[in-house]
């Protein structure tokens, strides 16, 4: 499966459904660090991107991940925080 990751100079989030945060047993591990815009998650590179990937791994799921950047503040932070 193919996830977005959304990087500014600052930081960066993978855009995740939550319905597969929920499905890997995850979601609670989530931190405010991350956002979260509808029925997407967006995770923050450092920890929480960490934790859904080690999930990923143990359930043996593949995923490919497409890099949007942009010079200015990237919409993700304008989002709720995750659990908001």
């Amino acid at each position: 499966m193919k996830y977005k990751f959304f990087q500014d100079p600052g930081h960066g989030w993978i855009e995740v459904p939550v319905a597969e945060l929920r499905r890997l047993n995850i979601d609670g591990l989530i931190s405010p660090c991350s956002y979260q815009n509808g029925h997407f998650a967006y995770l923050e590179e450092d920890c929480d991107f960490s934790a859904w990937a080690k999930a990923k791994r143990a359930a043996g799921e593949e995923y490919e991940i497409i890099e949007l950047h942009t010079n200015n503040d990237s919409i993700v932070r304008r989002f709720q925080p995750f659990g908001a």
